[in-house]
């Protein structure tokens, strides 16, 4: 019976320190913001703005710590094995939590018990580029040379969105084009204006600088509606490419079993971001579509996207590895 009564009453103090430790958090200590993509790719450039913003609202320094490779799941392993106590987050996309899953064989984390959910950043679209050089300047003229030279073309990747886009393409529109994969968005970028790969799916954040500088040509959006922030550029759907629809989300997690106070406090920095009319302007000009919502919503929105693409990466017919 004192055992029992010890055990209680260390288990409550526990929790109260806990508690207590939620509510004055950050108490002026860094957090860390893990990025799953090396510097210069699209979601480094958006999250050293969340991160400036995020410590103005939170009154600490947020840093940014780039760890990319393995599809994301470098960055993904670093937070799940980290402490609960909201020092330690991951800026994820698509990539590690919707995507590796079914695109590795070994993924060191289980998507649907390992993360916390905060809050829903935005979407990061997608846009297929090419080589300005190309003797083709839409989808459909590149469909049609991809089948009178089989095998010939080559799409790069820096990610997996990037992967599973071109395959969708290469399923749907029954042609033959061969895959080169890089560890990121920017050498992929580099080695397609040089000539070495002819087309690719990017982020507009990462693909804009070099549309606007005419180095590459932009195709066509991978959403199924054209994107508000380039509504001149028509979506797969619209360029031929029936039932294209890949969406590059963002959103912000940290380690399973973080403080609902925490969490909460989290969640209200980043809704209060993307609502700023100069920090959405700000992330619009990079090509990034800022909003967010409830933490449940988010929480609930990262367990349907878990499961669309798995159903996207079996259609597109792609083995794990």
């Amino acid at each position: 019976m004192i055992f029992r009564k010890m055990t209680t009453a260390l288990l409550g103090f526990t929790l109260c320190a806990a508690s207590a430790a939620a509510a004055v958090w950050p108490d002026g200590k860094p957090i860390t913001m893990i990025v799953p993509f090396p510097p210069g790719s699209g979601t480094d450039s958006v999250a050293r703005i969340f991160a400036r913003e995020m410590g103005k609202r939170l009154d600490t320094n947020v840093i940014v710590d780039n760890k990319p490779g393995g599809n994301g799941t470098i960055a993904g392993q670093n937070v799940v094995r980290s402490k609960p106590d909201g020092y330690t987050i991951l800026i994820s996309t698509n990539t590690p939590l919707s995507a590796a899953p079914w695109l590795m064989k070994n993924v060191p984390y289980d998507v649907k018990k390992d993360f916390t959910p905060i809050a829903r950043g935005g979407n990061l679209p997608f846009i297929l580029i090419a080589n300005s050089k190309r003797p083709y300047t839409s989808v459909q003229e590149l469909i049609s040379y991809a089948k009178e030279h089989p095998g010939k073309v080559t799409y790069a990747s820096g990610n997996s969105t990037g992967i599973v886009s071109g395959a969708t393409l290469a399923s749907k529109a029954d042609i033959d084009i061969l895959h080169v994969p890089y560890k990121g968005t920017p050498q992929a970028i580099t080695d397609l204006i040089g000539g070495q790969v002819d087309i690719m799916f990017t982020d507009l954040t990462s693909g804009l600088p070099f549309i606007e500088s005419k180095q590459v040509n932009a195709f066509a959006v991978t959403t199924a509606e054209r994107s508000s922030l380039w509504p001149e550029l028509p979506s797969m759907q619209e360029a031929g490419v029936a039932d294209f629809d890949v969406t590059s989300w963002n959103g912000f997690l940290g380690p399973a079993n973080m403080p609902k106070e925490i969490v909460d406090k989290m969640n209200a920095a980043i809704n209060d971001i993307v609502t700023n009319p100069d920090v959405k302007a700000e992330l619009a000009r990079l090509g990034f579509d800022a909003f967010s919502g409830s933490q449940e919503e988010f929480a609930k929105f990262v367990l349907e996207q878990y499961e669309l693409w798995g159903k996207m990466i079996k259609d597109a017919g792609i083995a794990a590895n």
